[in-house]
């Protein structure tokens, strides 16, 4: 192989690889010093030139003239008469420079050059993909079904990088075919035999999280704020939303017109059902949305404990723990309490609040009825200090439907 050959060989990589001609030219003369080390033990006495451009590829070797006889470094020094040869009026101490062709080198320093170009071009290679997928992580991206395997599958980007989709990263319910397309999240990148390996998955909560940035705009530009997602993946989840503007409904614009906003996301989800729940600081109205659709009569609240006692009629019972216990699970999880139900014997004589319309305002019924409160004991027993911030309601207002509730019982 002569200088142009590994030129126009190496020039290939640029295309193939897509390296930048600097990154190249740096790597062929880093691989050309490391053969000539290992062949003359060092390299610094040679000047090597690299033009991409003009294919063009230059190796001069730099030797000191000494008198003959008493060379000690062939690969540094060179006796006069030799010098002379090349040019006849070398002087003893002066530099002679010569240029060097690959060939000389010999077929083995040749085949360890093409070794080792092809190993710090792989290894350049590699180091950029690793950078891309790190950039990557906590991001959800669009990937093709490659390979399927037992234990995992095998996705490629659009760039076709190969990822990894762990079955334990998947839905339980996902089923996928050669050539699917599948949004993912990268969740952490690994190397395997010198190759960076993006590890994906759909189970996580970041995902779900993810998946609501993509599709409603109000979360992306910072309108909303996700608070927490907590999942089973493929079953149930529940995230909670907040937004500083008031003219902003937060679940209705997570639902959007007709569900046309989250039909997308429990599709992509294998049809997990999402409860969506507007967060709140006041821990037992929180504790009262989380259990919904189950409409709670009464909480108890032990707060340095973080347990919660809740309190509902036998037909609520069912719609607070859910399908599997799922509904109480994800409940204690997005509100950070233990949740426990009880029967509710005190409230099987209790009044619906609707049997009031005609003593208070609708509108505020509305507002109780939005607090998980339906009947007159459930408000009778809510703390009233908590029911005026909650309901932002006058405490003479409240004071008044109490009054109006506890006449009920006295009859």
């Amino acid at each position: 192989m002569n200088n142009k050959s590994l030129i126009d060989s190496f020039s290939d990589f640029k295309y193939e690889k897509n390296i930048d001609k600097i990154n190249l030219m740096s790597i062929l003369e880093e691989s050309i010093r490391s053969v000539l080390k290992k062949k003359y033990e060092s390299s610094k006495n040679y000047d090597i030139i690299v033009n991409l451009d003009q294919g063009d590829l230059e190796i001069w070797r730099n030797r000191i003239v000494v008198k003959d006889g008493s060379v000690k470094n062939t690969n540094r020094e060179i006796e006069l008469s030799i010098a002379r040869k090349i040019e006849p009026d070398f002087e003893i101490g002066e530099e002679v420079t010569e240029k060097v062709e690959l060939k000389s080198l010999g077929r083995r320093a040749i085949l360890s050059l093409k070794q080792n170009l092809l190993s710090k071009i792989n290894k350049h290679d590699n180091t950029n993909i690793y950078k891309k997928f790190i950039n990557k992580i906590g991001k959800v991206i669009s990937v093709e079904v490659y390979h399927i395997l037992p234990r995992y599958i095998i996705v490629r980007d659009e760039e076709l990088n190969e990822m990894i989709l762990p079955k334990q990263e998947q839905i339980p319910n996902d089923f996928f075919k050669k050539g699917d397309l599948v949004k993912v999240l990268v969740k952490k990148v690994e190397w395997k035999d010198n190759k960076p390996f993006a590890i994906l998955t759909r189970k996580d909560s970041n995902f779900l999280k993810e998946l609501f940035k993509l599709e409603i705009p109000e979360i992306s530009e910072g309108l909303i704020t996700i608070k927490k997602v907590v999942r089973i993946p493929g079953d149930k989840a529940k995230i909670s939303v907040e937004s500083y503007d008031d003219k902003i409904d937060p679940i209705g614009a997570c639902v959007g017109i007709k569900g046309s906003r989250i039909h997308p996301i429990v599709k992509e989800l294998r049809n997990e059902n999402i409860d969506i729940i507007n967060y709140t600081s006041n821990n037992e109205l929180y504790i009262t949305r989380s259990l919904s659709p189950a409409k709670i009569s009464m909480i108890e609240m032990n707060e340095e404990k973080k347990l919660a006692n809740v309190y509902l009629k036998v037909e609520e019972i069912s719609k607070a723990i859910g399908k599997h216990g799922q509904n109480i699970k994800l409940a204690s999880q997005i509100t950070g309490y233990k949740i426990y139900v009880f029967k509710d014997f005190h409230f099987e004589d209790d009044v619906e609040l609707t049997e009031f319309s005609d003593e208070i305002d609708p509108i505020i019924l509305e507002k109780f009825r939005k607090l998980g409160l339906n009947t007159a004991k459930s408000i009778l027993n809510y703390k009233k200090n908590s029911l005026i911030k909650a309901t932002n309601i006058e405490e003479k207002i409240i004071t008044k439907i109490v009054t109006i509730l506890q006449k009920e019982f006295e009859k």
